[in-house]
């Protein structure tokens, strides 16, 4: 073989630590654009044009506007992402409760277990418990 044979042995350890930083360092970049960019659409209290330019700024100059947007912003982006945690797990618990009311929930339990007893005393036919089962679950 005349040309040279590039083995796995030839690229040093330290290079190769090097280069899983770099693509570390690389992959947080992005998530931090990515996360910043997200944060400025996020943001209620900021006009249309000022969430334009700090787009423009993020975009065009993307090193110094993520740092500038940081130093600048950054206080309120933790709190803009708690606000919106709170805001979605109030959601999420309205719509349970909404569907447990709406499927005869709880209530509807208590019923059936009441018409149970009052089965088990004698004081219902099965016919009248049938109907009257139907109807708390429908």
């Amino acid at each position: 073989m005349n040309g040279s044979m590039n083995l796995a042995y030839d690229y040093p350890l330290l290079g190769a630590f090097w280069t899983m930083l770099w693509i570390f360092l690389w992959i947080l970049w992005f998530v931090l654009l990515f996360r910043i960019i997200v944060d400025i659409f996020r943001d209620d209290s900021m006009s249309g044009w000022g969430k334009a330019g700090w787009l423009v700024f993020v975009i065009i100059l993307p090193f110094l506007g993520v740092f500038v947007y940081l130093i600048a912003r950054g206080k309120g982006m933790g709190r803009r992402e708690v606000d919106q945690a709170r805001a979605q797990q109030q959601a999420f618990d309205a719509y349970i409760r909404d569907t447990a009311r709406g499927s005869g929930g709880a209530g509807g339990v208590d019923e059936l277990a009441k018409l149970s007893e009052i089965k088990a005393r004698g004081d219902l036919t099965d016919d009248e418990f049938r109907r009257a089962k139907e109807k708390i679950l429908h």
